[in-house]
């Protein structure tokens, strides 16, 4: 649940800030961008500090080095934070987390079938819906970076 908590929290406070006429950020497209930061963030340390042992369990059985697949996932993650904060590598980065976030469900499945965590966000249809609220955030960073690229492309002509 702190995940869907960080993304929402820093996309609002983004947003309200800009709207407020406080600062001059651009609008929801880097706020989701920076949301999304800021969660990948707190999950890919979450991979080495903190809640390691728990996301090695909740690997698949099936899948081997279940260790080693959480050092990769979590380093993916700190490398699509860097990506996210250089609007020139954001669209790739959101389409590289978006592919993570896919391949890393059946983890949060495994958990919820085998109840690894008695935390009601970690049953299978809150996870399910909050997966699929962080895949409309990268894809939404996606589509905001190709209008921007195209509006831009259309400027220079």
């Amino acid at each position: 649940m702190e995940p869907l908590i960080i993304l929402v929290a820093v996309t609002l406070t983004l947003a309200a800030l800009r709207a407020a006429g406080v600062t001059r950020i651009a609008p929801w497209p880097f706020a989701v961008r920076m949301g999304l930061a800021g969660m990948f963030a707190a999950t890919g340390l979450a991979h080495f500090v903190g809640l390691r042992d728990e996301l090695v369990a909740m690997v698949p059985p099936a899948l081997p080095a279940p260790g080693l697949l959480v050092t990769v996932t979590g380093l993916l993650e700190l490398a699509g934070v860097a990506g996210l904060l250089v609007h020139r590598t954001a669209k790739w980065a959101a389409t590289g987390l978006t592919v993570l976030l896919v391949a890393m469900f059946p983890a949060n499945v495994h958990a919820a079938h085998e109840g690894l965590s008695p935390s009601f966000g970690d049953a299978l249809v809150p996870r399910t819906i909050m997966q699929l609220v962080f895949l409309a955030a990268t894809v939404s960073v996606i589509v905001g970076q190709r209008r921007t690229e195209r509006r831009l492309d259309g400027a220079q002509v």
